[in-house]
């Protein structure tokens, strides 16, 4: 089994998973399903790239909400806001030189699903880690499929390149 096949096998069954545990818990399911493509997007992978994924997801919502509050410090003047979100954007990009918040599109995923879960960050930062979880298990638990495939794969060709020796004999 290829790769693609496995973990697209995987996906396909921890989503439906997901959208049960999101209705059962109060969580809201695309946000979930944002934490799941943070952690597919992200380059490093397995336990590092959960923690990467993790970490800047988790400082998006909270740039997000010092935008949110920020802005309501002068709200007669909607240029703060404007001027908020450019210098908050600028440090979203640039906390990116350090290595545990290296994944700029994590940042801005946590942020746009905090602007999009209405500023109800518990909420969205509860959906967001269910979600990451869910996507460090549907990627790896393809892996593995594929790899016990392949494994699988290559002990019936052993075996049969066996037989088909001792039949030569």
């Amino acid at each position: 089994m290829n790769v693609l096949f496995a973990i697209a096998v995987t996906t396909g069954i921890l989503s439906g998973v997901w959208g049960w545990v999101a209705v059962s818990l109060g969580l809201i399911g695309w946000a979930g399903f944002l934490g799941c493509t943070a952690y597919f997007a992200c380059p490093q992978g397995g336990l590092k790239g959960l923690l990467i994924a993790t970490l800047t997801c988790c400082s998006g919502v909270f740039w997000a909400m010092a935008i949110v509050h920020g802005s309501k410090l002068a709200p007669e003047w909607n240029m703060l806001g404007y001027l908020l979100t450019g210098a908050v954007a600028f440090l979203m990009c640039i906390q990116a030189r350090q290595q545990w918040l290296s994944f700029v599109p994590g940042t801005f995923i946590g942020a746009c699903a905090t602007f999009a879960g209405g500023g109800d960050w518990p909420r969205v930062t509860m959906s967001l880690l269910v979600g990451l979880l869910f996507g460090y298990a549907m990627k790896n638990s393809g892996l593995w499929l594929a790899a016990r495939g392949e494994k699988a794969r290559r002990s019936q060709a052993t075996q049969r390149g066996a037989e088909s020796n001792s039949a030569a004999e």
